[in-house]
């Protein structure tokens, strides 16, 4: 699979990496000159390659965004169109300023990155894991409830299937935390499932009990 991967910090270098060893072709995208990603793609592998983000959406198939929330708006929508996109971002006020809508919870970081990409179909999840963590963990030769759980929100089934793959495919175990509004608080910074790594059949024994 063509995959995109827009930033290039500690989630997004390595999802790269993560991605390129399971075989994928990778493209970060980045603000910045390419070329000065060279050592970085260098160290990753042949398969993953630095260009701009418009490039780097249009490649993808699927496209992980890990940027900071605050500059969500600067990305191009038309790049995007008929794409997955998964957003690996969250919100932090202190870093990104204050949002009104998101301080009142009238919506999600999620639903607004939906928004701003309205021909794209967007998938959460890779947000709530310590890069660390999902650099090493994975276990793809461990069965299903004994891999660590990485959750993953979404209003279309087709799209969270694809997700799902290509978590599996890094050793862990998707786990559904619904639809954007519902799922997408679920996995936000400060809830219970939030930097709470735990095994697949935990997991779902958590958010069961957020649900009742």
């Amino acid at each position: 699979m063509k995959i995109g991967i827009i930033g290039s910090g500690r989630i997004g270098s390595t999802l790269a990496s993560l991605f390129a060893a399971a075989g994928h072709e990778v493209q970060i995208g980045t603000r910045r000159d390419p070329r000065e990603f060279e050592e970085l793609t260098r160290d990753l592998g042949p398969r993953v390659s630095a260009h701009p983000i418009d490039a780097a959406a249009r490649f993808g198939e699927v496209i992980a965004v890990a940027i900071p929330f605050g500059v969500i708006g600067e990305l191009p929508p038309g790049a995007f169109a008929g794409k997955i996109v998964v957003d690996a971002n969250n919100y932090y006020p202190n870093r990104d300023g204050h949002v009104a809508e998101l301080d009142a919870d009238e919506t999600t970081s999620t639903e607004m990155l939906a928004r701003g990409l309205p021909d794209a179909t967007v998938v959460k999840a890779f947000n709530t894991m310590y890069y660390g963590t999902l650099a090493s963990a994975g276990k793809s030769d461990a069965p299903p409830d004994e891999r660590l759980a990485i959750y993953l929100a979404g209003d279309d089934p087709s799209a969270k299937s694809i997700v799902s793959e290509l978590i599996e495919q890094i050793g862990f175990a998707p786990v559904d935390t619904g639809d954007l509004a519902r799922g997408g608080r679920l996995q936000q910074p400060g809830s219970p499932i939030y930097a709470n790594d735990v095994k697949a059949a935990e997991a779902r024994r958590v958010l069961a009990g957020l649900s009742s």
